[in-house]
């Protein structure tokens, strides 16, 4: 089980980074395959109740890769986290198959409880790009992708794009979605810090 999904790691990271080399050079050079094999390992600890050598585990693997990930979440086969700096998967956090991670990506709880679901779940296929933040107990759908320094807070559906924060959604099965609201309201702030730029020229200019 370990080997066949280090192989399925190795082979989502050949398919999604344009700059992979050999897989022999994947598996000794990328840190976030390193990540995932602490992970397992610690994993195995964790399941089996002996929770302090689960921690043990997972923090010298945090040390070694700068890669965060909790020996209580649930990881599915060929996660690939790109570049690896500032991952954090938290404890109940699930990830289905195929998921890619960018750097700076943190999967958080929106709660102080220490009982029940507190982290998000990822399905098959979904792409969260650098620096985004997902946070609690809420379900990112199939094949979707959140864009770089999003903060998302509810669920998203398949096949669905968002970008931003508050987020917005882009498109749903590769079709543009419209929101005429939150066009309206990006349109105003942008015009709101043009003319705070005009007026802090016109005091230079009237110096």
């Amino acid at each position: 089980m370990f080997f066949k999904q280090l192989r399925a790691t190795i082979r989502q990271a050949k398919k999604n980074d344009p700059s992979a080399p050999t897989k022999i050079t994947i598996f000794f050079t990328y840190p976030g395959i390193h990540a995932l094999m602490w992970y397992r390992v610690a994993h195995f600890f964790y399941r089996i109740k002996l929770t302090f050598i689960a921690r043990i585990i997972s923090n010298l693997g945090r040390f070694f890769t700068n890669v965060d990930i909790h020996p209580g979440a649930k990881i599915g086969e060929g996660l690939f986290i790109d570049h690896g700096a500032g991952v954090v998967i938290g404890q109940t956090a699930v990830i289905g198959k195929n998921v890619v991670l960018f750097h700076g990506v943190t999967l958080g709880s929106s709660s102080v409880q220490s009982q029940g679901k507190r982290h998000p779940t990822l399905e098959d296929n979904v792409v969260v790009y650098a620096n985004s933040t997902i946070i609690g107990n809420i379900t990112i759908g199939k094949n979707s992708v959140v864009g770089a320094s999003s903060v998302v807070k509810q669920d998203i559906g398949p096949n669905s794009v968002v970008v931003g924060n508050p987020i917005r959604l882009i498109s749903v099965d590769g079709k543009r979605v419209y929101d005429a609201k939150t066009e309206c309201e990006a349109l105003k702030d942008e015009l709101t810090t043009l003319r705070v730029k005009i007026q802090e020229l016109e005091e230079r200019l009237s110096k």
